[in-house]
């Protein structure tokens, strides 16, 4: 049965169709359109009813005329009728944060094995790391911060500042303090005198690879957009340090899955009780986990790694990781930390000219060790190329800890060599990219996933400007990669160099807290692009069924 409202509503539809004549001309074309009005629709007042005995049985008497096929007018009805019960059926299938299909589910790696971190030298002075100071700020002029504006979570401690205090216990081989000390960028790298520019070498650091998220923690704290009133932000940031939380974990024989997701499980906890994480479902927020995704992708309690980004609570945050899954749209690729920290614009521009007037006497080299219980092990097969190819190919063999964060072998390589071969690593992508690409030479890539797929932020768009692909199946095959190496000119070896030298700023994280002047380094590239995501979505209508 239909409620007296609806009934109401016809008996007024009814009177007004009775009181007028319909003729279908030009004038009275108005009748197939949606009214035009710029006040605000406001629900009609009810009628007051009398006899409500005498009115219903006025309205049915008046809603079975209306609804005869006799009435010339019941099939007006009939259709708007047909594309109300239309339309509300269409809405009920409209899609909402909780339904949407998360890519993440779509893809697990289950042969995700990646390698112990190589720790600093034991000689090594070590310090103390200390969280990154939460300054009080003058927030910016909105004017000034049109693509966007973000809050940092003030997150209780064990979620950043007491895994820093615990640095002596975070693997089961030897401390971490040393790597985390320096906000992240570890100890200076003195072992570098000789190699790089002497008035360079204080913006050299033996930075680890797995850092960013202490990194990102104290930029953040100080951006020049960032907001200390959440009802301002457009952005709201988690200074989670979840690859630092779960590497303890990573190799012990006597964890379980509930110890890797521990960390993870309480942030998210409190993180559902924030009311701007509530309103928007995550689909604001965003984190950096510092290390590759499939550390985070568990699927099975007896499978490498924590279950996080698979929980819940982080179906809809943006994520930033040095790997990312590439079919999964909040996955974010940023740059592995290298050991170069520029302090001002001009030392990236004075870097930039160093590698660039560097004599590079090797067509090409590789820094790696093979891995010998791997069936068909491609990296050994490219440092048996190398060794073949004689003074061509520089080979620097990093079995062991021969290149563990303190070596100078590597980036002597750089320098000296126009191409740097990058086959996957551990995983698909490698930190020695990044290092090969800030020393100036060309990264030579065998798997699309170690790059092309990884990093769109950061890398040109047009990959053969930048790099050179090969098969790994032509190389299994028999191709020379010496061969397809010297197949290319002085002239295209000059323009490819000059597009990697070009494109240096955007792989380096800078060591002021503010960032560089006039250049965007690695970490502002990436909050652009998380600013610019978070617009778009909006813009898309992405998050709007909250």
């Amino acid at each position: 049965m239909y409620p007296l409202s609806l009934l109401l509503s016809l008996n007024s539809l009814h009177t007004r169709l009775a009181n007028s004549t319909y003729k279908p001309s030009a004038t009275n074309n108005s009748f197939l359109m949606l009214p035009h009005s710029s006040e605000p629709h406001r629900r009609p007042k009810s009628p007051e009813l009398s006899d409500p005995k005498s009115t219903f049985s006025a309205l049915t008497a008046a809603l079975i005329h209306l609804l005869s096929p006799r009435n010339p007018r019941s099939w007006i009805l009939y259709i708007i009728l047909f594309l109300q019960i239309l339309l509300l059926s269409n809405l009920r299938s409209f899609p909402y944060p909780d339904a949407f299909l998360h890519p993440s589910t779509l893809l697990h790696n289950s042969t995700n094995a990646h390698h112990p971190y190589l720790s600093i030298p034991a000689n090594a002075v070590v310090q103390q790391p200390t969280l990154p100071q939460n300054e009080v700020i003058e927030n910016t002029s909105l004017d000034q911060c049109g693509s966007g504006r973000v809050f940092v979570y003030d997150l209780p401690r064990t979620f950043n500042k007491e895994i820093l205090e615990n640095c002596d216990n975070l693997n089961p081989w030897s401390s971490r303090c040393v790597a985390l000390a320096n906000d992240g960028l570890g100890q200076s790298a003195a072992g570098l005198a000789g190699i790089v520019p002497e008035d360079l070498l204080p913006a050299w650091y033996w930075t680890d690879q797995f850092v960013s998220e202490i990194i990102f923690h104290r930029r953040m704290l100080h951006h020049k957009c960032r907001v200390t009133e959440p009802e301002l932000a457009t952005a709201f940031y988690i200074p989670f340090y979840a690859g630092l939380a779960v590497g303890k974990y990573l190799w012990s024989n006597t964890s379980t899955a509930k110890d890797r997701d521990h960390h993870c499980d309480m942030m998210l906890t409190w993180l559902n009780d924030q009311p701007y994480y509530k309103k928007s479902n995550g689909w604001d927020h965003f984190i950096t986990m510092g290390r590759i995704t499939w550390d985070f992708r568990r699927s099975k309690d007896q499978d490498w790694g924590s279950s996080c980004i698979y929980k819940t609570g982080m179906r809809n945050v943006t994520r930033l990781l040095i790997e990312r899954n590439p079919w999964d749209y909040f996955d974010v690729g940023i740059p592995y930390p290298t050991g170069f920290h520029p302090r001002f614009d001009s030392d990236v521009t004075r870097w930039q000219q160093f590698v660039r007037d560097c004599r590079r006497s090797s067509l090409f080299c590789f820094a790696g060790a093979p891995r010998r219980t791997f069936r068909n092990d491609f990296r050994g097969l490219l440092l048996s190329q190398c060794r073949d190819s004689g003074e061509s190919c520089r080979a620097v063999n990093c079995s062991g800890s021969r290149c563990s964060n303190g070596t100078s072998a590597i980036m002597e390589a750089f320098l000296e060599s126009d191409f740097c071969l990058q086959p996957r690593g551990d995983s698909f992508t490698r930190r020695s990219i990044f290092d090969c690409m800030v020393a100036g030479s060309i990264p030579v890539f065998f798997w699309r996933r170690s790059a092309y797929f990884q990093y769109e932020w950061f890398l040109p768009a047009e990959p053969g400007s930048y790099s050179v692909y090969i098969d790994r199946n032509a190389v299994k095959n028999g191709t020379s990669v010496k061969a397809v190496l010297e197949s290319y000119s002085k002239e295209e070896v000059r323009k490819m160099r000059e597009k990697v030298i070009e494109y240096i700023p955007r792989l380096v994280y800078a060591k002021s807290n503010n960032g560089l002047e006039g250049m965007k380094d690695a970490f502002d590239v990436a909050i652009e692009g998380v600013f610019r995501r978070f617009r778009d979505q909006e813009d898309l209508s992405f998050s709007k069924w909250r």
